[in-house]
């Protein structure tokens, strides 16, 4: 099992790579769709947001019932406000990881993946910075290929 520090610096190995793929970005890439069905950059930093405030407390706590504060995603939020709120959300993710202890991870929760520990969601919880990472990287990557041919 995964210790805290190692899911604090795999958070942080997350975010870095998050900042780089966000590095400069503008209200037109914020909004920009590769097809009608497909996600924005605005949508996936919602909901990346989302999780900091609702799924991983709901984590940490063991309970997948907790209530928690949540996060209200306005659609039509400034690239300005939005930046604001994701650097407010790591830092709030990161406090809230300060507090866990590794006898909190090895405690037992059943959800959506059956009874695993804490630290086997947290860890899952955390994996999305990464996987949305990747999400913004090739939205990006396809939008400049298509505004550069």
């Amino acid at each position: 099992m995964a210790k805290i520090d190692t899911i604090k610096e795999f958070a942080q190995l997350g975010f870095t790579r998050l900042d780089g793929a966000l590095k400069d970005i503008t209200e037109e890439q914020l909004d920009w769709k590769s097809c009608t069905e497909a996600n924005t950059v605005r949508n996936i930093v919602n909901h990346l947001i989302g999780e900091w405030y609702g799924f991983i407390p709901k984590i940490i706590s063991g309970d997948k019932d907790a209530k928690t504060a949540g996060y209200d995603a306005k659609p039509d939020k400034s690239l300005k406000d939005l930046m604001k709120d994701y650097e407010k959300a790591k830092k709030d993710l990161m406090m809230k990881l300060d507090k866990v202890t590794d006898a909190d991870l090895a405690k037992e929760m059943d959800w959506f993946m059956g009874k695993n520990t804490v630290g086997f969601y947290l860890m899952l919880g955390i994996s999305e910075i990464i996987h949305h990472e990747g999400q913004i990287a090739a939205i990006r990557g396809v939008n400049k290929r298509l505004q550069d041919a």
